[in-house]
């Protein structure tokens, strides 16, 4: 499984030759403006929530790639209306795709499209494909749910969101690697905006004190698990 940091809480995923992208927010991050949505292969847009930093890209990608959006249901109605290809899911459950299982999991946060209409409660998802399994923990508040994971999943990384103010920091994502039983994490939701900004080093050194890797890509950059 490969992973490619997009910028913001944008990845890229590759499991086999299955092309996943979560949260697509690119064209309009300046951080990220090497990149170009045009390229980008997508067989799957998992959506956590409806926020414009999260969605922004979605629709101009599915209707090139011809990709399947995976999200809450009604994330999933509203690219519906749209005839683009989608998946509902919801809270708890869990479903076998061609590339592995995607399961939906709580996350404390809020969630609309950015015209106020409604987006549905806000989630993360784990993705198991093969022997690898990741948690996408999408823009979160810690939440006891976490502790709930490692009773059914043994997760090699877990994507967390660092930059506080608007998520969980990194105190609170130290401990929520503990919840979620993972000590590789790969931060996002940082230093996109003045409210999240972050000092690096400072970040990986505090979890290199309790003996975690904290991973912090450059935009473009990639991690194999």
């Amino acid at each position: 499984m490969k992973l490619t940091f997009y910028g913001h809480a944008s990845l890229g995923i590759e499991v086999g030759e299955t092309n996943i992208l979560v949260d697509p927010f690119i064209s309009q991050n300046p951080n990220a403006s090497a990149i170009d949505i045009e390229t980008l292969k997508a067989d799957y847009i998992l959506v956590t929530h409806a926020h414009q930093d999260h969605i922004l890209d979605v629709e101009t990608i599915a209707k090139r790639t011809d990709a399947v959006v995976v999200s809450n249901f009604e994330i999933a109605t509203y690219y519906d209306n749209k005839g683009i290809k989608n998946h509902p899911m919801n809270h708890g459950g869990k479903w076998n795709f061609d590339f592995g299982i995607v399961k939906y999991v709580t996350a404390i946060h809020t969630s609309s499209f950015p015209d106020g209409s409604y987006g549905g409660q806000p989630g993360g998802f784990i993705i198991q494909a093969g022997e690898k399994t990741i948690y996408i923990a999408g823009d979160t508040a810690l939440t006891l749910d976490m502790k709930l994971i490692p009773k059914f999943f043994d997760l090699n990384l877990a994507v967390l969101p660092i930059g506080d103010n608007f998520t969980m920091g990194l105190d609170e994502a130290l401990v929520a690697s503990d919840y979620v039983n993972c000590d590789k994490v790969l931060g996002v939701h940082y230093n996109t905006f003045d409210y999240i900004k972050i000092d690096g080093k400072k970040a990986m050194a505090k979890f290199l004190s309790k003996e975690k890797d904290l991973i912090l890509l450059e935009i473009g950059d990639s991690i194999e698990i």
